[in-house]
């Protein structure tokens, strides 16, 4: 790794370059057509729009929503199935209340994922026993923490942070269990947009709507400050959801989800999807290109698709490879802060969140990355 520089020189307080995970380009946001969309929505909007709303969301935006995942994610919705909420977070903190009042004790979850979401559980009163995972990504026989968990939450499409898709076979077995038992599988979808090199994956709910819970958002897509996220629930649970949610829609603004509504509808959330994953593509092409060029030992893991990607390091690496980005005034994140703390630290890795600069930020923070790796 490029050695920090002496002690004589300080140390960046601030970094310079950000490739944290998690954050679109937010510069690229259409300021324009939301605009021309908010217009429209305001100018369209019937009056009782601008009172208590219906917990599930507005009407408008779950019936453009229930057409869009179908088409574009493989989704069964029905608008009377799904639910708005105000962010990924908020949507799994209900759905951890309806489980445990149900009875179930245990989600499992992914032995590597975000820790925030396997506390928002552990705070609903769940346990979150971590699933093994191999060479092939997140194992499903329910021999292990599945036998005793009630649900679980995976990133099927596009594993965060590790970035592979969980096979075919597994997809199946996962969906077989929670018929088997009774449970249910939360489907994360954070980006399932944005592939590069093959057709999209299709949602896992697709293969049981009555057996999956989809958990959608637009914080990837377009921005994380709009608060605008959904589910599609199976049938058995919309009721509880809602009851859980509230009397009234107390988060989710109604302009704002009338604005959503009319973009999908437009055609401007297609327009803009399909220029950012040209946009997003060119960037891990330039990052994969880049690494295999500078750093020969170093390799991107993962499929082409998202908004990140994990550089594999040699074993032992990963500590020292993180103070050499901090001394860059580079902030990036290592695999093992997403490692859940009862699975082995076996892998050593970056996660590069290459979708999080600005077009004008992406070359000075590629070159920072560069002369951090071994």
């Amino acid at each position: 790794a490029a050695s920090p520089p002496g002690r004589a020189l300080p140390r960046p307080s601030v970094p310079a370059h950000n490739l944290k995970a998690g954050t679109p380009d937010l510069a690229s946001f259409p300021r324009a057509e939301w605009l021309k969309a908010y217009r429209r929505a305001l100018t369209a909007a019937p009056d009782e729009a601008f009172g208590y709303g219906d917990p599930r969301g507005r009407t408008e935006l779950r019936t453009v929503l229930a057409e869009y995942l179908a088409r574009a994610r493989g989704v069964y919705a029905r608008p009377e199935r799904i639910v708005v909420c105000a962010g990924f977070v908020h949507g799994l903190m209900l759905v951890g209340q309806v489980l445990r009042s149900r009875g179930v004790r245990d989600v499992a979850v992914e032995s590597y994922g975000l820790g925030l979401h396997a506390d928002l559980l552990t705070g609903a009163g769940l346990g979150t026993p971590a699933l093994p995972f191999d060479e092939r990504g997140t194992r499903v026989d329910d021999s292990g923490p599945l036998a005793s968990a009630g649900a679980v939450l995976m990133t099927a499409a596009h594993q965060f942070p590790l970035g592979g898709a969980l096979p075919p076979d597994r997809r199946a077995a996962v969906v077989d269990w929670a018929r088997a038992s009774g449970g249910f599988v939360l489907e994360d979808d954070y980006d399932g947009e944005f592939r590069y090199d093959r057709q999209r994956v299709g949602a896992l709910q697709g293969l049981d709507p009555e057996r999956v819970v989809y958990l959608g958002t637009a914080s990837k897509s377009l921005a994380p400050g709009l608060r605008l996220a959904w589910m599609v629930l199976p049938e058995s649970l919309v009721g509880e959801v809602v009851a859980a949610k509230g009397a009234v829609d107390w988060v989710s603004g109604a302009p704002d989800q009338l604005a959503f509504a009319e973009f999908l509808a437009s055609g401007a959330y297609d327009r803009h999807v399909r220029a950012m994953r040209l946009r997003y593509r060119r960037r891990r092409d330039q990052l994969v290109a880049a690494v295999a060029a500078h750093a020969p030992e170093t390799r991107v893991s993962g499929i082409a698709a998202g908004l990140h990607a994990v550089l594999a390091l040699p074993p032992g690496t990963e500590q020292d490879v993180l103070r050499a980005a901090a001394w860059n005034g580079l902030a990036v994140q290592g695999v093992n802060q997403f490692r859940r703390p009862s699975v082995p630290a076996t892998l050593d890795g970056l996660v590069v969140g290459y979708g999080t600069p600005s077009d004008s930020a992406w070359p000075g923070a590629l070159d920072a990355l560069l002369r951090t790796l071994p």
